[in-house]
């Protein structure tokens, strides 16, 4: 083992885990007082003040694993005693390397959607009162500097926002502090704005149209300023489904949207039975049985807080005699092949309407499954018949919602329960395509 140090190393650091993500981890065990970024090799650097807050957070990570945004890192020592003031600028040139400051530089990268004024107004404002912005395209791409009321406001935003991504999957904010002391805004438009002066000319000139991309007004629902994590895009419909605050458990800030789901029974599991199943919890992309290790599928999620849910809910459960194991894949999404099935355009995927009420109805496996589109004369043992043979049925319900047909089915064990989804789930009944899914009941 490498000699006790103030300076710790870390691997697997991918390219979607920011400097504040390791901050959170070792800042409980002393202040840290430099860190390196190597992104080429997935690595960072890091130094605490003393030997004794690095030897107390590499004992705590030697019983606890540590995981960022879903994915496991590792700790060691470094064979560096000390990180000097070179190798601890960040990745960045030594003269953008400033003191905490009230303006902030914010490069934005992969930019697929329109940045503007209004954009980063709704974003920087959670953590203080912003008094100016101004927008510019340089060599590093779009920038965009933005001037708090006081410096604390700046460092709260800075530490909240650096390496988070605007919208889903796109637009991260690569944060620094400026050496600006003041800036000069002469226009009020969608490249610049002062809030406290809102008499400035416009210097209106004609705006692209920006249809077929996200509304920024309904986009940022953030948590408290201050939180762990600024929450973007479709936060606050998903928290309000789950009646304000997400399942204990679900961050909410992963990224990564494929699946690797193992210890499947390769005797009756396929694609369309994982589809039943996964499709609970989000729209699916698609899925892929590994031809080379057949107990073993991809699952291509349509976003990556769906593809949370889904491992949330379904790490350990029981299907067809094995406990499945679902882990995030190191594969970004599952190349179309001809052994690859295709759900993308699926009128099957649940998430196509009805949002909300499909995040309230998340939940793990129950003992009962919830059936309907089911015919207006159906009968309770017509159902029993089409789904008994997936295990004991110890109770079933019939009844009628806004003159619907809805049933309740109540097996004996949550392993038949799940058996009976996955494989009747979308079948045909007296001409009728069924719906199940999961019922949080306890009893019929």
């Amino acid at each position: 083992m490498a000699e006790a140090s103030k300076v710790i190393h870390i691997r697997n650091v991918g390219h979607e885990i920011a400097e504040a993500d390791l901050l959170q981890l070792l800042q409980p065990f002393g202040a840290v007082s430099k860190i390196v970024m190597l992104r080429a090799k997935n690595q960072a650097l890091l130094q605490m003040q003393d030997i004794h807050s690095s030897v107390s957070a590499l004992q705590y990570y030697t019983t606890v694993q540590p995981s960022v945004r879903g994915r496991n890192i590792y700790m060691q020592f470094s064979s560096h005693q000390e990180l000097t003031t070179d190798q601890s600028s960040h990745g960045r040139n030594s003269d953008q390397d400033s003191e905490p400051n009230r303006i902030l530089l914010a490069t934005i990268h992969h930019m697929i959607y329109p940045i503007t004024v209004e954009v980063l107004h709704q974003v920087f404002k959670a953590y203080g009162y912003v008094e100016k912005i101004v927008t510019f395209n340089k060599s590093a791409g779009f920038q965009a500097l933005i001037q708090y009321q006081s410096r604390q406001e700046a460092v709260e935003a800075f530490g909240a926002l650096h390496g988070r991504n605007i919208y889903d999957g796109c637009c991260q904010l690569d944060i620094q502090y400026s050496n600006l002391s003041e800036l000069q805004v002469h226009y009020n438009n969608d490249r610049s704005r002062d809030f406290t002066n809102p008499s400035l000319p416009t210097e209106q000139r004609p705006r692209s149209s920006q249809q077929g991309y996200p509304d920024p007004g309904g986009l940022y629902a953030f948590q408290q300023p201050g939180a762990p994590y600024a929450q973007m895009g479709r936060a606050a419909m998903i928290a309000a489904a789950f009646g304000g605050t997400l399942p204990p458990g679900v961050t909410g800030t992963n990224e990564r949207c494929t699946l690797i789901v193992s210890n499947l029974n390769t005797d009756k599991i396929n694609e369309d039975k994982l589809f039943n199943l996964f499709s609970l919890y989000g729209n699916i992309v698609r899925i892929k049985v590994l031809r080379n290790k057949p107990d073993h599928a991809l699952v291509e999620m349509a976003d990556g807080f769906q593809a949370e849910l889904a491992v949330h809910y379904l790490k350990g459960a029981m299907l067809f005699g094995n406990k499945l194991e679902v882990n995030y894949s190191k594969y970004p999404t599952i190349t179309p092949a001809p052994d690859a099935h295709e759900y993308t355009n699926s009128s099957l995927n649940r998430f196509n309407s009805n949002v909300v009420k499909n995040y309230r109805h998340c939940c793990a496996p129950t003992k009962m499954i919830h059936i309907s589109a089911l015919p207006q004369d159906i009968s309770e043992d017509t159902i029993l018949t089409h789904v008994s043979e997936h295990g004991s049925v110890v109770g079933t319900k019939l009844f009628e919602v806004n003159g619907k047909r809805q049933a309740l089915v109540l097996f004996e064990t949550e392993e038949e329960a799940t058996e009976a989804l996955v494989s009747k789930h979308a079948s045909s009944l007296e001409g009728n395509t069924i719906r199940i899914s999961f019922s949080q009941m306890q009893s019929i």
